[in-house]
């Protein structure tokens, strides 16, 4: 009897090596095989690496759980994985998912919003985007989301640049980011501003910033352009600039600019109103506030627009009519 009992044991034994080799090896057979993903792999906040298995489970991409459950048993680090948008390949394993979704090198994509467009513009371009999770339903939420009251305008707290967000942010995200990065950079550039400048604050500052980024596209000329409406600011001279024209038209403006329009009184009209409108009619960048607050010095007051997207510059009336006959009325 007392023989059996060793014998037994050694069976057991046995037995237990044979199961725990024969599980070794299937979870190893686990391990090295792909898993099957066709598609980019979107994980949800809040989704645990557990509950991401059990979906993989359901779908038919695991046939036993237990190899899952061991793996995250053995590497506790697979457990941190972080919410995004991954590009994966259809040969990785459960293990090199996992990694991937534990370094966070989400898929990142980018949205821009452009100098010298209008809140029209902005918001129909972010609404389109069907990467971005979309909670606002008008301009109406956007400015009650913003803290602004009906009356207030949305083109003077956004920046123009581009902005790279993960997909399931939203829309709001990068209004308020785009917010927050014009108020860092109109803070710098004032406090580098040049000296006797007409702007009582930097609002005001902003609001020359966006006639000047409608006024041109070429860079060099944002400072001479600034230049032209600081002097005429100073000489209490109305700043009969186009753009705030059609800005106060909008979003109902067809492209002409008629007789009517340019006696238009609305607010923003600087043909009819002397000094600055009461708020910025287009989005900034960087380049315009510099200019705006670093106008290059010269005497011209005038300019007009020679059709191929820059300007003709003149220091009296005489002389900017004679431009205005060649390069406008000739056309």
């Amino acid at each position: 009897m007392k023989k059996k009992i060793p014998l037994l044991l050694l069976l057991l034994i046995l037995i237990f090596a044979a199961v725990t080799w024969y599980q070794w090896q299937n979870y190893q057979k686990f391990l090295q095989t792909p898993l099957g993903l066709s598609t980019n792999l979107t994980v949800e906040k809040g989704t645990s690496a557990y509950k991401l298995g059990k979906k993989w489970q359901e779908d038919g991409l695991i046939d036993n759980f237990y190899y899952y459950q061991l793996l995250l048993k053995m590497q506790p680090e697979l457990r941190n994985i972080k919410a995004g948008e991954y590009k994966v390949s259809p040969d990785f394993t459960p293990q090199e998912v996992l990694n991937a979704l534990v370094d966070g090198k989400v898929i990142s994509y980018q949205v821009s919003v452009i100098e010298g467009s209008n809140i029209f513009e902005l918001f129909s371009a972010i609404q389109s985007d069907s990467r971005l999770a979309h909670v606002l339903k008008d301009l109406a939420a956007l400015k009650s989301e913003m803290g602004l009251t009906e009356s207030e305008h949305l083109e003077g707290i956004f920046f123009a640049d581009t902005y790279q967000f993960n997909k399931g942010d939203s829309d709001l995200d990068i209004y308020k980011r785009s917010n927050q990065q014009l108020a860092k950079v109109l803070e710098e550039e004032w406090n580098n501003r040049a000296d006797n400048l007409p702007y009582e604050d930097p609002y005001e500052a902003l609001i020359m910033a966006s006639i000047i980024e409608k006024e041109t596209a070429v860079p060099a000329e944002r400072p001479i352009i600034a230049g032209v409406f600081v002097r005429r600011l100073q000489k209490g001279m109305l700043l009969q600039t186009d753009p705030t024209i059609i800005y106060g038209l909008l979003p109902d403006f067809d492209g002409d600019i008629r007789r009517k329009d340019i006696k238009n009184p609305h607010p923003w009209n600087t043909y009819v109103h002397k000094g600055l409108p009461p708020s910025p009619i287009a989005m900034v960048g960087r380049e315009a506030i510099h200019a705006a607050l670093n106008p290059e010095d010269g005497k011209a007051l005038y300019f007009v627009a020679k059709g191929d997207g820059s300007h003709y510059f003149s220091e009296t009336l005489a002389e900017h009519n004679r431009a205005v006959r060649k390069y406008q009325l000739k056309r």
